[in-house]
């Protein structure tokens, strides 16, 4: 098993070796066409973002800037939109379902390195896959930690350190991320806290 292959198989590997740093570096290039897209020419950025990601739906959008390692390892769903800053370390892979919101300044980060300082200067390090479910809202400045499953409809604070999976049908906030409660059928019919819809095509 060579260290692609252990990469992606979670396994401790050595990301200078077998072709990594190349794969990094023409990731790279399609990310600075990318970010570097002037505003008349944004027509540009879907088929931009098809040869840098492994896969997407048709309707996706994400924000100037954006970063990621090999963009290969993310596959993301229909109706996809990500805010300003949005930063993937897609050592692992990453899974992001459909209808999927993302605020400014989000990471979501499947490395990591051992906490040993002895195994951690040896050079290994690691990656840990990231799940996210359909019709999730992540709010702004939330970092998601690797091996992470975030449940369907979910929705994510901002500010939030996401460590443990996160349930469907939840919200949930905090550092470390916790569910503060239940999404309810009753939520439906509000926009923000205890202020209702005043529209009737909302649902």
């Amino acid at each position: 098993m060579d260290q692609k292959e252990r990469m992606l198989n979670n396994l401790p590997y050595k990301a200078w070796m077998d072709g990594l740093a190349e794969e990094r570096l023409a990731c790279k290039k399609l990310i600075f066409e990318y970010n570097s897209l002037p505003p008349e020419e944004w027509g540009r950025s879907t088929d931009l973002l098809r040869k840098i990601l492994g896969k997407t739906g048709d309707l996706i959008h994400i924000e100037q800037p954006f970063h990621c390692d090999y963009g290969k390892n993310i596959e993301i769903g229909e109706n996809f939109f990500a805010n300003y800053n949005l930063i993937i370390l897609d050592v692992a892979k990453v899974k992001i379902g459909t209808n999927v919101q993302i605020a400014p300044n989000v990471a979501i980060y499947t490395a990591g390195h051992p906490v040993h300082p002895d195994s951690r200067n040896s050079g290994y390090e690691y990656g840990m896959d990231i799940t996210i479910g359909d019709n999730v809202w992540i709010g702004g400045n939330t970092c998601i930690l690797p091996g992470v499953t975030i449940g369907d409809n979910a929705v994510i604070g901002a500010g939030s350190v996401v460590t443990k999976d996160i349930p469907d049908n939840t919200i949930a906030a905090g550092n470390p991320c916790r569910v503060i409660r239940e999404i309810k059928e009753e939520d439906r019919h509000f926009y923000y806290k205890d202020r209702r819809f005043d529209v009737d095509d909302y649902m």
